[in-house]
C-alpha cells in the first residue's frame, strides 16, 4: 500500500463550544480537508448545519472545505455555500433530478463537484456524469447519524466504482465516510477508496485529535488490512 491518501475529519463530531480550537487542532494534527454535514430533516433524519458554520469554518482554517448536501433540492442553496467558501460540494444522485446541470453549477461558482451514492443505489447511477465530478462518496452507513457501524456490504460498491473510474482514466478521488476507522479504513482502502471521511475516531479519540489522526496514518502501515 504504496499510494497516498487523504482524511478528511467531520466536525459532526466536534465540541461546537470549542470549534475554533478543535479546527486548528485538525490543521496542526495533519488533517487533509474539513469535511462538514450538511443535514435537512427531510431527505436525512437529522438537522444539522448551514451556510453560517461553513463561514465560520472558513475564518478558521486554511485547509479544504468538503460539504456534504444531505439535502433536498440542493441547488437551491448552492451559491449560499459556495459563497460561504466550500472548496468541495458534493451532492447525492437520489436528490437530483437534474444531476449534470447540477455539477455544472457546482463548478461554475468556482467549487469542486463530488456526487454521493447511498448505500440503496447502485454504482452505475453515477456512469453518465463520472466525467464531471472531481469526486465520487460512497456512503458506507445510512446517512443522518454520526457513530453508525460501517456496512461491509459496501466493499462491492466501493470497488465496482473504482473500476469505473479507472476505466475512464479520470483523476476524480473516491471517498468513504461511515463507519471509517484504523479497523475499516485498511479495508475500503483495499477496495479502492482513497479519501476517508471520519468524526469520532478523531474527535472521540481518548488521547485526542493529534492522536486519533496518527492511527489512522498508522494503520495502513502497521499492516492491518
Amino acid at each position: 500500500m504504496s499510494q497516498p491518501f487523504l482524511i478528511s475529519a467531520s466536525i459532526l463530531s466536534a465540541d461546537f463550544a470549542h470549534l475554533g480550537e478543535q479546527i486548528t487542532a485538525l490543521e496542526e494534527a495533519g488533517a487533509d480537508r474539513v469535511h462538514v454535514d450538511v443535514m435537512d430533516g427531510h431527505f436525512v433524519p437529522n438537522i444539522t448545519m448551514g451556510p453560517f458554520i461553513i463561514e465560520t469554518c472558513r475564518r478558521i482554517t486554511s485547509l479544504p472545505l468538503d460539504v456534504h448536501l444531505m439535502i433536498e433540492k440542493p441547488e437551491r442553496y448552492l451559491e449560499a455555500f459556495a459563497k460561504a467558501g466550500a472548496s468541495l460540494l458534493s451532492v447525492h444522485v437520489e436528490t437530483c433530478p437534474h444531476l449534470y446541470r447540477t455539477l455544472q453549477e457546482i463548478h461554475q461558482l468556482g467549487c469542486q463537484s463530488g456526487v454521493v451514492l447511498n448505500p440503496g443505489t447502485p454504482a452505475a447511477a453515477i456512469q453518465e456524469v463520472i466525467p464531471l465530478v472531481d469526486l465520487v462518496l460512497v456512503m458506507t452507513v445510512n446517512p443522518g447519524f454520526v457513530g453508525q457501524v460501517f456496512l461491509p456490504q459496501m466493499m462491492v460498491k466501493i470497488a465496482q466504482v473504482r473500476r469505473m473510474l479507472d476505466e475512464v482514466n479520470t483523476k476524480a478521488l473516491l471517498e468513504v465516510d461511515g463507519g471509517i476507522n484504523a479497523a475499516t479504513l485498511p479495508q475500503a482502502y483495499q477496495a479502492g477508496a482513497r479519501v476517508f471521511i471520519t468524526a469520532q475516531a478523531i474527535f472521540k479519540h481518548p488521547k485526542g485529535i493529534q492522536a486519533g489522526i496518527d492511527e489512522l496514518r498508522a494503520c495502513l502501515l502497521l499492516g492491518k488490512s
